[in-house]
């Protein structure tokens, strides 16, 4: 059985070795995501600037007071169409998704799929 430090070193080369083909531009961020065993965290990248130009996790108020638990895809879903609607506000409508090396299900794909809800395109 692999040990969870193992896993999340597994889980950083993948990432590594998809950021060196991708990257966000001010007119397409990239969507990065990642998830702890308690949270969920979105931001949008512009790695040209290197800035963040939106963010949004569990740990927001608006977030946090209308879930049971933060470590859920409801929760997650909810993260996805925070930080599209930040996005779009700021007239973001396109974004690179980045899943951070994590496998495209459970809060991962909840997320894409909240984000996609508000109006993102990926």
């Amino acid at each position: 059985m692999i040990k969870k430090i193992q896993k999340n070193k597994i889980r950083q080369r993948k990432h590594a070795r998809v950021r060196e083909h991708i990257s966000g531009t001010s007119e397409r961020p990239r969507l990065s995501v990642f998830r702890s065993l308690s949270h969920t965290y979105a931001q949008m990248i512009d790695d040209t600037t290197g800035t963040t130009l939106a963010a949004a996790s569990t740990l927001d108020a608006e977030i946090s007071s209308k879930v049971k638990s933060t470590s859920n895809c409801e929760a997650a879903k909810l993260v996805g169409k925070l930080v599209a609607e930040r996005a779009l506000e700021k007239d973001i409508n396109s974004v690179v998704f980045d899943r951070s090396g994590y496998i495209y299900h459970g809060r991962v794909a909840a997320l894409a799929e909240g984000a996609r809800e508000a109006g993102l395109k990926f």
